[in-house]
């Protein structure tokens, strides 16, 4: 395998499970060294003995907006040299309608999904501009462009990630830095924990969703296209989705 990412430094949030553990394998595969970021600190320990030398874990917990502040400085002692890629893939989950949710357990979302995403990328990009060179990309949903129906509180987080995302991307831009999204249909994960058991049998059964690993699969494609190239977003869908 050809391996596109030699001598890169990646750091990926919400890296111990679901899509941010797949494209953390898959950057691994490519032959970067990687930064799994997480709360789940055992969880990280046993994946990094697991994924060998090149992978370092990374315990910290993005709702204390200071431990973000550090992700930067505390990545690159980790791995020995700067960030090249930050791949901001941490999030939550609250469906259901809006007359009937939980305002707190939306508040909950909104600043994992928003304010932690934004104050990572805060904290890498200084040095990424110094350097003139680097990579962000955003696990945003299709949900940030096509406003679903059963999920309007998620929709509107990922909308504000597509907003940010592009704005930003603008601006640093001719600092050699590249930013994107990709932005996946329903994908195997924890976050769909809360779906009613029946949804999910049904989902499963007629190919609406798609596994972690297609959604790293185009995390790396949009990684490695030309540095004068950027994929600014990159919907996947199952097929048999209607939107």
């Amino acid at each position: 395998m050809a391996q596109h990412m030699q001598g890169k430094v990646a750091a990926v949030t919400g890296a111990a499970s679901g899509i941010g553990l797949a494209c953390a394998r898959a950057l691994l595969d490519e032959g970067a060294t990687v930064v799994l970021v997480d709360r789940a600190e055992d969880r990280l320990t046993s994946l990094c003995a697991e994924l060998g030398e090149r992978a370092k874990p990374l315990a910290m917990d993005l709702m204390d907006g200071a431990q973000v502040d550090a992700l930067a400085e505390r990545a690159e002692a980790l791995a020995g040299a700067p960030l090249d890629i930050l791949h901001a893939n941490a999030g939550a989950y609250v469906g259901g309608p809006a007359a009937e949710g939980d305002p707190d357990a939306w508040d909950r979302m909104l600043h994992l999904n928003i304010n932690a995403a934004f104050r990572c990328v805060r904290a890498v990009l200084p040095g990424m501009i110094a350097r003139k060179t680097g990579d962000i990309i955003f696990t945003s949903s299709v949900a940030g462009v096509v406003p679903v129906v059963w999920e309007p509180v998620y929709t509107a987080s990922k909308f504000a990630v597509q907003a940010f995302l592009h704005a930003t991307r603008r601006q640093v831009a001719p600092h050699g830095i590249r930013m994107g999204a990709v932005l996946p249909g329903p994908v195997v994960t924890a976050l769909l924990d809360d779906w009613p058991k029946a949804k999910m049998e049904e989902a499963l059964a007629n190919g609406s969703l798609m596994q972690p690993t297609e959604v790293a699969e185009a995390v790396i494609f949009m990684l490695t296209r030309p540095r004068g190239v950027v994929i600014r977003d990159l919907v996947i869908l199952p097929n048999s989705v209607d939107l």
